[in-house]
C-alpha cells in the first residue's frame, strides 16, 4: 500500500474553515480525525520493558534484550507521523498513555506502549505550538492509561497540562453547549479528559466518561464493524463525546504469525480497504459517528474522509 506524504498540511485549518452552520452546531454531532495510540511514532528500544507490559513479556525482553525489544517496536508502534505532523494532516484526537519509569527520580513522565516514547511535556510542547500558529483548530487529549503513577506523579502531570496550555483549557461544562463558536468565542483550544480519580477536582480536566471510546478487541474486520455500528447506536443514552476505534487489536497468536512483519505489514495493510469502506459510509449528527481513530493516518487519505463526512450535515435532510 501506497504511503501518502507526510506533513500534508492541507488540513492544518480545516476546523477554521468549515461553514458557519457547522461551527455552531455540538462539537460532539460533527466528524472528527484521530490517531490511535498517538505518541509511538517513537519508542525507545534502549529503556526497560513498560510497566504495561505482563511479566511474561518482561521475562522474554530481559532474556532476548535487543531483540525482543525489536520485536516489540514493530508490534508497538501504531503510527509513523509526529504530532505535528498529523495535526498538519487534520488528526484532533489523540489517544495518550502515559507512565512514569520505575526506579528513576523525579516525577517525570513518559508517553508508552510496551516501551517508553517522549517525555509527555516534549509532545504537549510540540502540540501547543502548533495551536500558536492555527488559532482556530480544536483538540481533543484523551488520558485514558496511567501507569506506575502515584499521586504526585499525577499532580505533577496535571500541572503540567495547565503550565503549558494555560488559557487553552476549556473548563468542564455540558457537552452538548460546546460548539466550534464557542470555544472560538472563550478563546479555547484543548479539552483534557483524564480518566483517574486525581483530576476529579480540577474543572479544566474533564472525566473520562463524557468521551466513552468502545473497544472491540479483535483481529476479524467484521467482528470490528459490528462492534462500531452496536456502539454508535448505543451512544445517544451517554450525552458525551464518542470515539469509534476502527482498529484491529493483534492477538498472541496474530503477533507470532507475523513476529517480523509486525502490526501494519501483517495486520493493518490487509485490512484497512474494508475499514475505510465502514467510515465513508458513515454520518455525522445527532446519531451518527463523532471522532473516529485510525491506526497508520496516513496510509490513506483518512483525515480527509473522515472530515469530508461534515458535508452531510449541510443537508437538513441528514441531521437526525
Amino acid at each position: 500500500m501506497k504511503t501518502r506524504p507526510t506533513g500534508n498540511c492541507c488540513n492544518a485549518d480545516w476546523m477554521g474553515s468549515l461553514a458557519p452552520k457547522l461551527t455552531t452546531m455540538p462539537l460532539k454531532h460533527l466528524a472528527v480525525p484521530g490517531s490511535h495510540d498517538s505518541f509511538s511514532f517513537w519508542v525507545d528500544e534502549k529503556a526497560p520493558v513498560g510497566p504495561d507490559q505482563k511479566a511474561v513479556v518482561k521475562h522474554l525482553a530481559a532474556v532476548f534484550r535487543l531483540l525482543a525489544k525489536k520485536v516489540m517496536k514493530k508490534w508497538s508502534m501504531t503510527q509513523n507521523l509526529t504530532f505535528k505532523e498529523q495535526l498538519e494532516g487534520g488528526i484532533r484526537y489523540f489517544d495518550l498513555r502515559v507512565s512514569s519509569k520505575p526506579g528513576e527520580p523525579g516525577h517525570e513522565i513518559y508517553f508508552i506502549h510496551g516501551l517508553f516514547g517522549h517525555k509527555v511535556r516534549d509532545g504537549l510542547n510540540d502540540i501547543n505550538n502548533f495551536l500558536n500558529a492555527h488559532r482556530r483548530e480544536v483538540v481533543f487529549l484523551d488520558f485514558n492509561h496511567h501507569y506506575a503513577m502515584n499521586e504526585e506523579h499525577h499532580r505533577y502531570l496535571i500541572r503540567m497540562l495547565q503550565d503549558v496550555f494555560g488559557s487553552k483549557l476549556c473548563k468542564m461544562c455540558v457537552v452538548e453547549e460546546i460548539s466550534l463558536s464557542y470555544l472560538w468565542e472563550q478563546k479555547y483550544q484543548v479539552l483534557v479528559f483524564y480518566h483517574h480519580p486525581s483530576a476529579a477536582r480540577c474543572p479544566l480536566m474533564w472525566p473520562g466518561h463524557k468521551i466513552p471510546a468502545p473497544w472491540a478487541n479483535t483481529t476479524d474486520t467484521t467482528k470490528l464493524i459490528q462492534f462500531l455500528e452496536t456502539t454508535l447506536e448505543e451512544r445517544a443514552k451517554y450525552g458525551a463525546f464518542h470515539v469509534s476505534q476502527a482498529i484491529l487489536t493483534p492477538q498472541v497468536q496474530t503477533i507470532v504469525q507475523g513476529l517480523v512483519r509486525g502490526l501494519r505489514n501483517h495486520l493493518v495493510e490487509r485490512n484497512l480497504p474494508t475499514i475505510m469502506t465502514w467510515v465513508e459510509s458513515q454520518r455525522p449528527g445527532v446519531d451518527g459517528v463523532n471522532i473516529i481513530t485510525s491506526d497508520f493516518v496516513e496510509l490513506v487519505d483518512f483525515a480527509s474522509t473522515v472530515i469530508k463526512l461534515n458535508n452531510l450535515l449541510l443537508d437538513d435532510k441528514a441531521i437526525r
